[in-house]
């Protein structure tokens, strides 16, 4: 068995073709479909975090609607850009709309992707220093505080005249969700960021690029890199097993109109590549298909394979309905021969 969910990037854009022309447009359409995927049993809606750009920007409101819409699939993000995070805001949101989910939260944090702007943290407040010109540092900081605060723990010296009573000793932050500690992921892009993720006690989420460590398919590093995380792992310190998620983009080709928007189209070789002036990338391949050649092509994906949780990557502005009928197409006609249902 193999947990398989969704994940939108949330474009919009104010075009006649498109099902997403507003911010509206995408906010309300990505609710509807949490609910869709819920009700064809699909087990995960997991969402993009991007600022400055027309896509889905601040998660914890999206997350508490569709976790108030919804009653078994499970809420996430895929990921959230720690440069531009608060720790202690974050904690407060998370816990709030955790408990409205009733603990369906699977946060997926990182040091996020290349920016629509340049160095765009720092509009939102924060800063970097010669020896951290990337904010990469920042965001691991960001994170070890982080996962800290989730634990529950008071820190904070209680005012002796409060306006309202205090429970005995220092406080934590409110509202405390119980267990969202053992559900944050690190988006890892490479070996490296995989351990110290396992060294930080958080599950791995892996995407469609990763950096370029051994020249060979992506597949195969990216199963490498979900082996040095599962080595690295310590469930005696941790007390939980730890889950590991790869996303893909899979569109199964069963009508015509499938035919129509994808047969032809598409990345059917990896992509290799610079993403700054320093890290070679590798962006892995799409696999659009008919089911029985898509079948015999997965089954070849060792990451794919290693993974306990599969996130295939929607098109978001192509409204609810048919974003629904493609995740159908994969449960019904594919996932049962791979042995994932």
């Amino acid at each position: 068995m193999k947990k398989i969910g969704f994940l939108s990037f949330g474009h919009w854009t104010p075009h006649p073709q498109s099902a997403t022309r507003s911010a509206s447009d995408v906010l309300h359409q990505s609710i509807d479909l949490a609910q869709a995927a819920e009700d064809l049993g699909v087990d995960g809606a997991y969402f993009r975090v991007h600022h400055f750009a027309r896509q889905l920007a601040s998660p914890f409101p999206l997350l508490a609607a569709a976790g108030a819409k919804t009653s078994r699939i499970e809420l996430g993000t895929g990921v959230i850009d720690m440069r531009y995070e608060n720790p202690m805001y974050m904690v407060e949101d998370a816990g709030a709309a955790d408990l409205i989910a009733d603990g369906r939260l699977q946060l997926g944090i990182s040091r996020g992707s290349p920016e629509q702007v340049v160095d765009g943290w720092k509009y939102f407040g924060y800063s970097s220093s010669e020896d951290d010109p990337t904010g990469a540092a920042a965001a691991r900081g960001k994170t070890e505080l982080l996962l800290q605060l989730l634990e529950g723990e008071g820190f904070a010296e209680p005012n002796p005249r409060p306006m309202f009573p205090n429970p005995p000793g220092r406080l934590r932050l409110e509202p405390h969700s119980e267990g969202l500690r053992q559900r944050i992921w690190w988006g890892a892009g490479s070996d490296q960021t995989a351990i110290w993720a396992a060294e930080h006690g958080m599950n791995l989420m892996s995407s469609t690029l990763k950096n370029d460590e051994t020249g060979e398919p992506f597949h195969v590093q990216q199963a490498k890199q979900l082996r040095a995380f599962t080595d690295a792992w310590d469930t005696e310190r941790w007390g939980f097993e730890p889950r590991t998620s790869v996303s893909r983009s899979i569109i199964a080709i069963t009508s015509d109109e499938d035919r129509r928007y994808f047969l032809g189209g598409g990345d059917h070789e990896d992509q290799v590549g610079m993403i700054d002036e320093s890290t070679r990338a590798i962006f892995g391949r799409s696999y659009t298909d008919e089911p029985d050649v898509l079948i015999e092509q997965l089954r070849h994906d060792e990451a794919i394979a290693g993974a306990d949780t599969l996130l295939i990557t929607v098109p978001n502005q192509l409204g609810v309905d048919y974003n629904a009928h493609l995740m159908e197409s994969i449960l019904t006609h594919v996932a049962p021969a791979l042995g994932w249902r």
